[in-house]
């Protein structure tokens, strides 16, 4: 990375753009959490009604149905052209990466699958984190090369 990119960077990362990002990321995520919780609830009659017709073949889908519903959510909002979650979205919120690419249908499962190893192993305490990098970045921001931003500034 050159000096005149890294001056891009930081100034593509103001602290304008960052201000207010921690306890949005936190409120975005509990709308989100809530939304695919609705999702689940709502998918459950179909995948029984599935099972009637299927001998109950359908009902293998149970334990992994709530999976696939956050990782299609995530994978179709943070992955699409708004670059963030109904959550995100809500408290004008977006996830860019440091070059200013698309963050794509992949990277944002793999985003999501790194959130939730990294915070049932290490706890929320990994939230911790923010606090001590410049763009209030988690782990798996970092490890992405991403950062959430805000997207009214």
């Amino acid at each position: 990375m050159t000096v005149e990119s890294m001056t891009h960077a930081d100034e593509q990362f103001s602290a304008e753009r960052l201000e207010g990002v921690r306890t949005r990321r936190v409120l975005a995520f509990i709308f989100d959490y809530l939304i695919v919780g609705g999702l689940f609830l709502i998918s459950l009659i179909p995948v029984f009604i599935l099972g009637i017709f299927t001998f109950g073949l359908a009902w293998l889908l149970y334990p992994v149905l709530g999976v696939l519903i956050a990782l299609s959510y995530i994978a179709l909002t943070m992955g699409g052209p708004r670059q963030a979650t109904l959550g995100m979205e809500f408290f004008s919120l977006r996830i860019e990466t440091y070059d200013g690419r698309r963050v794509d249908g992949i990277t944002a499962i793999v985003y999501s699958v790194i959130f939730w190893v990294v915070h049932i192993i290490f706890t929320p305490l990994m939230l911790v984190v923010s606090l001590f990098t410049r763009r209030k970045q988690l782990v798996q921001d970092i490890l992405l090369g991403t950062v959430v931003v805000r997207s009214d500034r």
